[in-house]
């Protein structure tokens, strides 16, 4: 029955944010070493962990496809997309890409998105506004809105503080999502990280829009908070997807916890991978 709480059976999992865990992405993002020592995953620091392991905790833990995140900093390139497209092609079924682009490049940023969408069917974008300190508000972003629908993908973003050390306003869900919302209808916005601590205005955001919806990446199950929990019980059920931010968190680790999870049967399976397939254009019979 769709009521029923589930139980510690393995449940199919799309984690719709992860980054590779290369030793270039280590050396290249110094603001996360804090954020993954503080989540117990510092063993990967010294020299990054190798795809195949990667896989090898897919497979262990039920989860059926990753999204890798390519990242672009000020600075210039951390990991880019034809990196990321490489990775896929390796490891056919496993992965698909999320693109990046140089923000401060506007005309360079929509080319770049167009290239990764249509040469290597990258399947969203995704910018991290306190990598360059620009809420998503910012005319910067507004030439990828456009494209991302005429795309049809996903813009994925970060909402809520941010865990390295950097300042934390432009994770506001109101009002920078709720603004980009009501400029962009059609645009589908993908809010990473809950909105801690304005999880309250992401719910009421993800509410309010009916194309704007929260990932759970960054937080392990055992620590959701209770009224992400109850939205997802009922109207958020299909507004609420699984990521961990991997190497943050481990898909082992996350997978177990899920199953203890006071949720039913039907929200668990909404969550755990049907709402990124709807949203993010995949099917997981197809893999």
């Amino acid at each position: 029955m769709e009521t029923d709480i589930v139980s510690s059976e393995k449940v199919r999992l799309i984690d719709v944010w992860a980054q590779p865990p290369l030793k270039q992405f280590m050396d290249r993002m110094p603001e996360i070493h804090r954020l993954v020592k503080l989540s117990g995953s510092s063993a990967i620091l010294p020299g990054g962990v190798p795809i195949p392991e990667l896989i090898d905790q897919m497979n262990e833990s039920g989860t059926d496809l990753v999204l890798l995140s390519a990242w672009c900093r000020p600075e210039g390139w951390v990991i880019d997309n034809d990196e990321i497209a490489q990775i896929c092609r390796d490891f056919p079924g496993k992965f698909k890409g999320l693109a990046t682009v140089n923000l401060s490049k506007p005309l360079e940023a929509v080319r770049e998105l167009e290239r990764a969408v249509k040469e290597h069917g990258f399947v969203g974008l995704r910018i991290v506004p306190w990598l360059w300190n620009l809420p998503p508000n910012d005319r910067l972003y507004f030439p990828l809105f456009v494209k991302c629908i005429e795309l049809g993908i996903p813009f994925c973003t970060q909402v809520g503080h941010t865990g390295p050390l950097m300042p934390s306003e432009t994770g506001r869900p109101i009002p920078y999502i709720d603004e980009i919302a009501l400029l962009f209808p059609e645009l589908k916005i993908v809010c990473g990280h809950l909105g801690y601590p304005w999880t309250d205005e992401m719910i009421a955001v993800a509410w309010k829009h009916e194309n704007v919806f929260i990932d759970t990446s960054a937080y392990k199950p055992n620590v959701y908070p209770r009224q992400i929990l109850d939205f997802m019980k009922g109207f958020g059920r299909k507004k609420v997807m699984f990521g961990t931010n991997y190497p943050q968190l481990n898909h082992v680790e996350c997978a177990k916890q899920l199953s203890k999870l006071d949720l039913p049967k039907v929200s668990l399976s909404y969550f755990a991978h049907k709402n990124a397939e709807r949203v993010f254009g995949l099917s997981l019979s197809q893999q």
